[in-house]
C-alpha cells in the first residue's frame, strides 16, 4: 500500500493522507476529531458523458442499481443497516462521476466499509431481472416527477442539447431517455459494472473522527481482495472551441406559471484560474439579491420575480454560465433579454467594482468553508478532486485560488464569454393563460 501526506499551503490547517492499495483503490484520509462521526465517499470515474448513444441513463441506473443488494446484503438491506446505526446515506450522478456516500457515528466506521466493499466486489451476484426492472421503473418515475411532468422541468435537458452538439458526450444529461432506458438489457448493466465499479476506478475517502492506522487496516481487508479491472476506454473529448460563434434559441410554449429566458454560456473548463474568474463574475451578475441582475430585473424594473446566473464546473468539457429569470406579470421576454444583455454589456466594459470583488469573493469563500466544514463535504471535495484532477489536496487550498483572482481576470472572461454570440437560449412561453383568455371571451357571449 503506498502512503503520502501533505499538508498544503492555504489549507487553514486541514490535512489529507493518500494512500493506495494494490488493485488500484485511491484512499484519502482526513482526520478530523472535532466531532464523533465519520463520512465514507466513494466516487466512480463514470458519469453519463462516459454512455454511448442508445444506451443513455445506464451511469444515473446504477447509482439506483447498488441499493438493491449485494452477495451479503439483501434487498433494501444497505439502507436497513447504515440508517440502523444512526447513520445517513445517498448517491448522485453526473455527466462527470457517480458517488455513494454514508456519514456514521465514529464507531460505526467499519459497517460503512465493509457496505460499500460488499457491493463493489459482489453487486453482480445479486442484479438479476427482477432487480433491473424494479429500478428501470424507479429511473423512469424519477424522471416523470423530476423533469416531464413539472413547469420548466426539461429546461436543463433542452440547453445542454443545444450548448453541446450531436455527438458530444455532454449533449445529453445523466438522467438518461425513457426510449433507452427500456433498451438496456441485463448483460448491457453487468458489462457497465464490470467496466466501470472497479477498484482501480474509483477513489474512496473517509473523514472524521477517525484512527488512520485501524480505517487503512478495515479498507484493505474489505477492499484489498477486489480484483482490478482494465477494460475500460477512455471517454470521448468534450473539447469544443472557446465560444458557440452564434446564438442558439428556441421557444417552448408550455404549461408554464409565468414568461422565463434562460442561457447557457460556454465557459471555461473547472480546474483553471479562467473558471474561478468566471464563478466571480457569475456571482456579481447573478449571485442572490445583491446582484447587479436581481438588482436591476426585481428590485428596480421590476420586470422579473426571479433572477440568477450561476455557474455549472465541468471539468471534461467547457462548464456553462447558467442564467435563469422568470418574468413578472405581462413582461415580454424580449424586454428582459435586453435588459440582461444590457448589463452584461456594461460589466464587460467596467469590470466590477471593488466592493462587488469584494462581496463576491466572499461569497465564494463562505461556500467553499461550509463545504470543507463538513465531514461529508470534505470527503466529496477530496475525491472530487483526486477523481478530475488528480490530486486530492487542491481541494484543501480552493478557497486561496478563488481569493487569488483579480478584478482584470473578471473583466476578462466576461468579455470573452458573456456575450450573446456565446450562447443557448430558451423561450418558455405560457400557455394557461392563453386558454384564459379564451375562457374569458366565452363567458363574455
Amino acid at each position: 500500500m503506498g502512503h503520502t501526506a501533505t499538508e498544503k499551503a492555504g489549507s487553514g490547517g486541514l490535512t489529507a493522507t493518500e494512500h493506495r492499495l494494490a488493485n488500484g483503490l485511491r484512499v484519502v484520509l482526513s482526520v478530523d476529531p472535532l466531532t464523533p462521526v465519520a463520512a465514507v465517499c466513494l466516487w466512480y470515474d463514470v458519469g453519463s458523458r462516459h454512455e454511448v448513444k442508445g444506451r443513455t441513463g445506464l451511469a444515473h441506473l446504477f447509482e439506483h442499481l447498488m441499493f438493491q443488494g449485494s452477495a451479503q446484503v439483501k434487498g433494501n438491506g444497505h439502507f436497513e443497516l447504515v440508517q440502523g446505526a444512526g447513520g445517513s446515506l445517498n448517491g448522485t450522478t453526473s455527466f462527470e462521476r457517480t458517488n455513494y456516500f454514508e456519514t456514521m457515528p465514529a464507531h460505526e466506521l467499519e459497517l460503512a466499509l465493509w457496505l460499500e466493499a460488499d457491493r463493489m466486489g459482489s453487486l453482480l451476484t445479486a442484479l438479476d431481472d427482477e432487480s433491473l426492472e424494479n429500478q428501470r421503473d424507479v429511473v423512469k418515475n424519477e424522471r416523470r416527477q423530476r423533469y416531464d411532468n413539472v413547469p420548466y422541468g426539461t429546461a436543463f435537458e433542452k440547453l445542454t442539447a443545444m450548448a453541446y452538439p450531436e455527438g458530444h458526450p455532454y449533449h445529453h444529461t445523466p438522467i438518461g431517455s425513457m426510449a433507452d432506458l427500456d433498451a438496456a438489457s441485463l448483460e448491457d448493466a453487468r458489462a457497465f459494472f464490470r467496466t466501470y465499479y472497479a477498484p482501480n476506478n474509483a477513489v474512496l475517502s473517509v473523514v472524521g473522527d477517525i484512527d488512520p492506522e485501524q480505517t487503512l487496516a478495515w479498507v484493505e481487508k474489505y477492499f484489498g481482495s477486489i480484483p482490478s479491472h482494465d477494460g475500460k476506454q477512455p471517454p470521448r473529448s468534450g473539447e469544443l472551441p472557446d465560444t458557440m460563434g452564434g446564438q442558439l434559441r428556441e421557444v417552448v410554449a408550455e404549461d408554464v406559471p409565468s414568461r422565463a429566458l434562460m442561457a447557457a454560456y460556454r465557459l471555461p473548463h473547472d480546474g483553471t484560474r479562467e473558471a474561478d474568474a468566471a464563478d466571480l463574475a457569475l456571482t456579481v451578475l447573478g449571485g442572490g439579491e445583491s446582484s447587479r441582475l436581481y438588482n436591476r430585473l426585481v428590485r428596480r424594473d421590476r420586470s422579473a420575480v426571479a433572477a440568477g446566473f450561476g455557474l455549472l464546473r465541468l471539468a471534461g468539457a467547457p462548464s456553462l454560465g447558467w442564467l435563469d429569470v422568470k418574468t413578472s406579470g405581462g413582461v415580454e421576454v424580449a424586454d428582459i433579454e435586453s435588459a440582461v444583455d444590457e448589463e452584461l454589456a456594461r460589466f464587460a466594459a467596467e469590470g466590477p467594482t471593488p466592493e462587488e470583488m469584494e462581496r463576491a469573493q466572499a461569497q465564494l469563500e463562505r461556500e467553499w468553508l461550509d463545504r470543507l466544514a463538513t465531514v461529508s463535504g470534505r470527503a466529496d471535495e477530496l475525491c472530487r478532486y483526486a477523481v478530475l484532477f488528480g490530486d486530492p489536496q487542491l481541494a484543501l487550498s480552493a478557497v486561496g485560488r478563488v481569493l487569488d483572482i483579480t478584478p482584470e481576470e473578471v473583466q476578462a472572461v466576461a468579455q470573452a464569454r458573456l456575450r450573446p454570440d456565446n450562447r443557448a437560449v430558451l423561450v418558455y412561453e405560457p400557455t394557461a393563460a392563453d386558454d384564459s383568455a379564451d375562457n374569458d371571451e366565452e363567458a363574455d357571449r
